[in-house]
């Protein structure tokens, strides 16, 4: 079972380099790497007395068939084991060994699961469960009700009115793929490390214990076969199982001591779990920027050394600075939320107790297709755990980045901020169930003297300054779908903002005694459908708006037959029929909204929050581009705004052979993909074809062509005596095949004849690879200048015609602002000149 250290680090490597979208063996679709995965077995040859193939029987119940399922799954996870009621995932497995392992049980063992089924319970144990109730077999083995974990936080402890400690579940030797998040599981009848050093005997129950009337669904009254029908036909419900967890972990709330109100002061000394995450990273860097505290930050590792490096690592790459007058602020602390006591000793618990007057929980586990058994320990059990931690010791307020997705139930009509939560059981998603569940406890925690925030991010946009972004964010996903497709689904809401805006608010919340203990939707200002087609439509994006089912069957058809390998984990939440849930809430959901947090913004002279248009978003989607997601404007996409220019004149041999001029004339057509072109790249495409007989004796058509507006930024030649207002770069072919270019510049001087200036066009004429050969002046003939440059500006027919005349606008505005800056470029340089009284003119000088 235990297979070579280095050949199963490979095999890992390239699953979290599929699984991220990238290295060499990224790009495969579901579909595709279940193929590779059926392709390999038939290669492989079935170990004899296996237990059970596709035609054995063999498995005797529940037990037997959940070591089984263990056993396959330890080989795709470091440790090379799995207990059967550990979570798959927590024990170091990806979404691909997911997909890898439910092809080899089906595969070697028969045992046909979907997806959903796996990423919902990845628990050997509770896969077996499913499978045999699907197969018709439980009632036959008469299965228990799939158990609860028994995670309960002992009474407080007599004495010192702190909790006496956690017991925990926990997956020897797991780690989830987040920051740090969760505790560890052990299977029933262990023993486990409590929260607060003490043992407490983790005994065999079907459901989790809970706070003495506190109900759960057993107590709820049986659903008909009418009733569940027509349940089904309106709304899609939670997990029985998953219900009973969420109840039994809401219960643990009630056993945090009561304390008293922390001291009303900015904080000194706080504790920042997440750091390492893309929101985390940034907080801790608005934390540092606008308070004096000293930040205390729990990574994810063996040691300080290794945490502190991941640290550095993860802020590096977001772009965000790592320097000694940091690192002299931060306590780096090697730990692990899904542990007791954060995995910290008892000695350093009990001094964080008593040092720290601030914790700060953003770490969590975000994935949309694993469910809540699978991301409990995470996202409910590690935000318990911090609220431990603030009421014991002093009294410490407890600020909890939750989600708007506690509100992502289909149908919900507001998302207020002080609005009820959607119904648990109407949230079909683990992800949304566990945010959900982690804040209705700490709610409850608040009913026991806890001071708790709770701050709501909706999608986190990349930084509008560095352009850093989360590539596995669901928004960044969608948006980067939208621009590489041009195609958007329609959609009543995106509740979207900047990391930088949501980082410095939640920040300000921290640091502000009179902000704590409230709830704040930091979303930012929602877009609406129009916002982001006219957005993408000024980035030279032209979209088509398509219904949801039908904008995901095109999304995938175009992954499938061009895979994009960071795109690989949009696939996975396309198929997924629980993330489809997700995403169908997000958008036909109503917009956020935020007085509270406006006000607050408003009072401590923050920046207000504006819509994340598409200049906010420019950084950020060019690094999307760079990084292969999204795709920028191109000269394939259509024009969205063209002209046309005519020139005529004459050119020379720069050998002297001929002293008189032979035609030229050059018919143009001068395009813009989008307005993101002028302003990031201020250049146009070109099109047409050149005549010049002294060069070829048949038309050359322009292969390429740009056209960049001063250039340079109108740098002047020629000692300052000519201003660079156009350069033109060509490449031409010839009907036979043989290849020219051309270079031209129109330039402003200090005189008169600024007419002529701006239509005059100085070129130099070569075949490919060679020298000029050819230099001399073409000119637009004044008649045809405002006929064809002016009246003649054609724009995007699908545009309405309010947009087609603010694009002639804007376009004529940006490029007569240009050209007057061009043009007195040199009238200026050359006042200077004669108002320049020194008595010794330097060289340059004397030339003027």
């Amino acid at each position: 079972m235990n297979e070579d250290a280095t050949a199963h680090a490979g095999q890992r490597a390239v699953a979290e380099s599929i699984e991220r979208g990238g290295g060499d063996g990224g790009g495969l679709s579901v579909t595709e790497l279940l193929a590779l995965v059926a392709q390999d077995a038939r290669e492989a040859a079935v170990e004899p007395g296996a237990p059970g193939g596709a035609a054995d029987s063999s498995v005797p119940d529940v037990e037997g068939l959940a070591a089984a399922i263990a056993k396959a799954a330890g080989r795709y996870l470091p440790a090379g084991h799995l207990a059967p009621d550990a979570d798959f995932f927590d024990a170091g497995g990806s979404s691909v060994h997911a997909v890898e392992l439910a092809a080899e049980l089906e595969r070697d063992l028969g045992v046909e699961l979907e997806l959903d089924d796996v990423f919902a319970d990845a628990r050997p144990v509770g896969l077996a469960r499913r499978w045999l109730e699907t197969a018709g077999a439980a009632a036959s083995l008469a299965l228990p009700a799939p158990p609860a974990a028994p995670a309960v936080l002992p009474a407080p402890r007599s004495g010192d009115g702190t909790s006496a400690g956690t017991r925990a579940e926990s997956a020897p030797g797991t780690r989830a793929e987040s920051d740090p998040g969760t505790r560890a599981e052990t299977a029933p009848g262990t023993r486990a490390e409590s929260a607060l050093g003490t043992r407490a005997e983790t005994a065999p129950v079907t459901r989790a214990e809970t706070a003495p009337g506190t109900p759960t669904t057993a107590d709820l009254p049986p659903l008909t076969a009418t009733a569940a029908v027509a349940t089904a036909a309106t709304v899609a419900t939670a997990r029985r199982e998953d219900l009973d967890q969420i109840l039994a972990d809401l219960a643990l709330a009630d056993r945090l001591p009561f304390v008293r109100p922390p001291e009303p002061v900015p904080p000194r000394r706080i504790l920042l779990t997440g750091a390492t995450g893309f929101l985390g990273g940034h907080m801790l860097l608005d934390l540092l920027r606008h308070s004096d505290a000293h930040v205390h930050c729990l990574v994810r590792a063996a040691d300080v050394e290794t945490a502190t490096a991941r640290l550095g690592e993860s802020l590096r790459r977001n772009r965000l600075p790592w320097n000694a007058e940091i690192r002299r602020r931060v306590t780096v602390l090697p730990g692990d939320i899904r542990e007791p006591r954060l995995g910290l000793s008892d000695e350093l618990w009990h001094t964080l107790a008593q040092e720290l007057d601030s914790v700060v929980g953003v770490a969590a586990a975000v994935d949309f297709l694993r469910g809540y058994r699978s991301l409990r320990r995470s996202n409910v059990l590690g935000a318990l755990t911090l609220a431990e931690l603030a009421a014991t010791g002093r009294p410490k307020p407890l600020h909890h980045i939750s989600s708007i997705a506690v509100f992502n139930e289909v149908g919900i009509t507001s998302l207020g901020e002080d609005d009820h939560l959607a119904h648990v059981d109407r949230l079909v998603a683990g992800y949304d169930q566990s945010k959900w569940a982690a804040e209705a406890a700490l709610r409850r925690a608040r009913d026991h003297g806890l001071v708790v925030s709770a701050l709501r991010p909706g999608g986190i946009g990349g930084h509008t300054k560095t352009g850093a972004h989360n590539a596995l964010d669901l928004s960044s996903g969608l948006i980067s779908a939208f621009g590489r497709f041009r195609t958007v689904p329609a959609f009543r809401h995106l509740n979207v903002a900047p990391v930088d805006w949501v980082s410095r608010v939640a920040g300000a919340v921290v640091c502000e005694p009179d902000a704590w203990g409230f709830d704040y939707n930091l979303t930012g200002v929602p877009q609406t459908l129009d916002d982001v087609v006219r957005d993408m439509a000024l980035g030279g994006m032209h979209v088509r708006v398509h219904d949801w089912d039908e904008w995901r069957a095109d999304t995938l058809a175009r992954l499938e037959a061009d895979p994009v390998p960071e795109l690989a984990f949009l696939t996975r939440v396309l198929t997924s029929p629980t993330a489809l849930k997700l995403c169908e809430a997000t958008l036909t959901g109503p917009a956020a909204e935020g007085e509270r947090t406006a006000a607050l913004v408003e009072a401590l002279g923050l920046p207000p929050a504006a819509r994340y248009d598409a200049q906010a978003q420019l950084r950020t989607f060019e690094r999307l581009a760079d990084d292969g997601l999204a795709r920028l404007p191109d000269k394939d996409d259509q024009p969205y705004l063209w002209f046309t220019e005519t020139t005529e004149g004459t050119v020379r041999p720069l050998d002297g052979g001929r002293t008189d001029g032979a035609p030229c004339s050059m018919s143009l057509t001068l395009s813009l993909a989008s307005m993101y072109q002028l302003v990031r790249e201020r250049r146009l495409d070109v099109t047409g074809r050149v005549d010049c007989p002294a060069a070829h004796p048949e038309p050359l058509t322009v292969v390429r062509g740009d056209v960049w507006v001063r250039p340079d930024e109108g740098i002047p030649h020629r000692h300052g005596t000519k201003h660079q207002l156009l350069r033109y770069r060509l490449r031409l072919r010839a009907q036979d095949g043989e290849l020219w270019w051309l270079e031209g510049h129109k330039y402003a001087r200090a005189r008169r004849d600024l007419w002529r200036q701006t239509r005059t066009l100085t070129v130099e004429l070569g075949r490919e690879g060679g020298p000029a050969t050819l230099a001399g002046e073409v000119v637009v003939p004044a008649d045809s200048y405002v006929r064809d440059q002016v009246d003649g500006i054609q724009v995007a027919p699908h545009l309405t015609g309010q947009e087609k005349r603010a694009a002639k606008l804007t376009w004529l505005a940006w490029f007569g602002l240009e050209m007057g800056r061009g043009l007195l470029g040199p009238f200026a340089r050359a006042g200077a000149d004669l108002l320049d009284l020194r008595r010794t003119p330097n060289p340059t000088e004397h030339h003027r």
